[in-house]
């Protein structure tokens, strides 16, 4: 799990524009969602070829959080990475020529790097969307967007990997479609220390809320 804080200056800042750090005193459960982002083999396994080892540090924290909203009534959706028409403005342009083919296959629907993490605790009511973008709000990328407004969901919590990629996109399109954004900051994981809290960073004074999951929790009513 990443040990890092807001720096002092980004605080100050912070509070110097709206007069208070965080953004929500209170969440109500039945309108909010945990939004659990990649934690799949692809990204969690050892070895794997888009591997965030820090991704299995976050797995208690992720099952942990995931039970408290079920017992408030909340959903837990897990979002997976699905290239079912590929991408190639992704693959062709920011993975070498030779590893582009095991990388693309192991995020092919069906495939076993595709499935979600084993030590994951998923519930028989939980929801799965598949995504085909950094982004699970973007247009075309995934279901999310109908998901949430079918269930009446205004807020998401959002966890997994990486941060600074498919976390912080959809955390900021999903601030950008009126959304209230809480993003776990001991629920998701990236490359480095550094990476994760340059999203921390950007969320936190432009597109939403950063707490920890005990924290968010502790505002649900």
């Amino acid at each position: 799990m990443h040990e890092v804080a807001i720096r002092r200056e980004i605080i100050e800042r912070i509070l110097a524009r709206r007069g208070r750090l965080h953004l929500f005193e209170r969440l109500e459960a039945k309108r909010t969602a945990l939004v659990v982002i990649d934690m799949q083999n692809a990204f969690v396994a050892p070895g794997a070829p888009i591997e965030v080892p820090g991704a299995r540090d976050i797995v208690p924290a992720i099952n942990r959080t995931a039970a408290e909203l079920r017992k408030r009534g909340a959903p837990v959706i897990w979002v997976l990475h699905e290239n079912s028409a590929g991408w190639p403005g992704f693959f062709s342009v920011f993975v070498k020529p030779e590893d582009r083919e095991r990388a693309a296959a192991a995020l092919c629907s069906g495939h076993e790097l595709q499935k979600l993490w084993r030590e994951l605790d998923v519930a028989l009511g939980d929801l799965t969307v598949a995504k085909n973008r950094y982004s699970a709000l973007i247009a075309g990328s995934s279901d999310l967007g109908t998901v949430l407004k079918q269930r009446g969901i205004d807020t998401l919590l959002i966890a997994g990997t990486k941060t600074n990629v498919c976390c912080e996109c959809t955390a900021r399109d999903a601030m950008m479609l009126d959304y209230k954004v809480v993003l776990l900051c001991d629920c998701t994981a990236a490359l480095s220390d550094e990476e994760h809290l340059a999203t921390l960073e950007n969320v936190i004074q432009q597109f939403g809320d950063v707490m920890t999951a005990d924290d968010a929790l502790a505002l649900l009513t």
